[in-house]
């Protein structure tokens, strides 16, 4: 009698953890401790930002919004930049759960891209005059935020998620030249936003202010793995749903 062999002990350790069948056996052990370290890092982070912290010498209580505008605007960027390398796995590896990690990161993407957004304007209206300026991280970053919603797009007008992940990954791979241009702006181009917190002069702003703008960093970074994380088990889970019907479906036509 021949000997049935695991195709999974034939994977090396990273395609076997990745497999999408193994990510649901050890990524829900993750989803108790996200949720936890997230709501601890919020509740210091925001305690940080509004008890002890403080008052900016130009913008007064104005610099307290930079304490969610900032985190946002890392991850609108960091999101991308995740889904350019599941776009990478896709098209070479064709890895089974790297076109799932790039379709659920878009609509996290959108979200953060919006409250950056959102929150920058809000800021520029008492710091600059106004609520909009054409400025080149402004508008770059309203360039990457119409990309997240094109993406999300083409994957719902798709039935055939295989297909759709092909030709998504490649315009994926064509914008992410998007991040260095939102990155750069305020160097290459005259500007009103501010440049960035680091540089190679170093730290830009005092530690009283940098602490609680890192630790809710932090939090928004572990909100996202915890989002990410279980928005994957959850299209994992729906595909094997999808593939359960079909299979019904021909049996009962067939």
């Amino acid at each position: 009698m021949t000997q049935k062999i695991d195709p999974l002990k034939k994977m090396n350790w990273f395609d076997r953890i990745a497999h999408p069948g193994q990510f649901l056996k050890w990524s829900g052990y993750l989803i108790l401790p996200l949720a936890i370290l997230s709501a601890i890092l919020f509740g210091v982070g925001l305690w940080f930002a509004f008890f002890n912290s403080p008052e900016d010498y130009q913008m007064g209580n104005t610099v307290r919004i930079m304490y969610i505008h900032v985190p946002n605007a890392w991850l609108s960027q960091l999101v991308y930049v995740m889904m350019a390398v599941s776009a990478i796995g896709t098209l070479v590896w064709r890895h089974p759960l790297a076109d799932v990690s790039m379709k659920v990161a878009a609509p996290l993407g959108a979200a953060f891209t919006t409250m950056a957004l959102f929150t920058g304007m809000l800021w520029g209206r008492p710091t600059w005059g106004t609520y909009w300026e054409w400025d080149g991280r402004m508008t770059a970053t309203l360039i990457l935020l119409l990309m997240y919603l094109g993406i999300i797009a083409l994957w719902r007008s798709f039935d055939d998620q295989l297909r759709a992940a092909k030709l998504i990954a490649i315009i994926t791979l064509v914008g992410v030249i998007n991040i260095p241009i939102i990155k750069f702006s305020v160097d290459w181009w005259n500007t009103l936003h501010q440049p960035s917190i680091v540089s190679t002069e170093g730290l830009s702003m005092p530690a009283s202010i940098y602490t609680p703008l890192l630790i809710m960093t932090f939090a928004f970074t572990v909100l996202f793995a915890l989002l990410q994380t279980n928005a994957t088990r959850t299209e994992i889970l729906r595909r094997k749903a999808d593939r359960q019907l079909r299979k019904s479906l021909n049996k009962e036509n067939g």
